[in-house]
């Protein structure tokens, strides 16, 4: 599958497979809140898209654990990261930051709509 078309379940499932894992293999290396693994079927449903991560630590375990940049997971999470989100950015600074992901010209107040 293209980096482009991929979902967060996919890549995780690409890298378990890549390293030769199974869903029990890897649910035992990612942690819930309360210091208990994630289950097999809670994993299997995040891989086919049909759970998301719960958690920023989430993420960050899959990110460390399976070797796949963080800031991609949380791209394909629907998410931004915890170091972005305290930032307590205006909406101004959020529409420029977005106007330059994006590649467009950051211009007046209302060029992006």
């Amino acid at each position: 599958m293209a980096e482009s078309e991929q979902s967060f379940g996919g890549a995780i499932a690409e890298a378990r497979k890549a390293k030769g894992w199974s869903l029990r293999e890897l649910a035992s290396r990612i942690l819930r809140e309360d210091e208990e693994s994630i289950s097999q079927q809670y994993l299997n449903d995040i891989e086919h898209d049909r759970r998301s991560p719960s958690s920023d630590r989430m993420v960050q375990q899959f990110s460390d654990v399976l070797g796949i940049n963080r800031d991609w997971l949380y791209y394909l999470a629907g998410r931004f990261p915890e170091d972005v989100r305290v930032r307590n950015l205006s909406q101004e600074q959020v529409r420029k930051a977005m106007l330059a992901f994006r590649g467009g010209p950051v211009k007046g107040k209302h060029s992006a709509k």
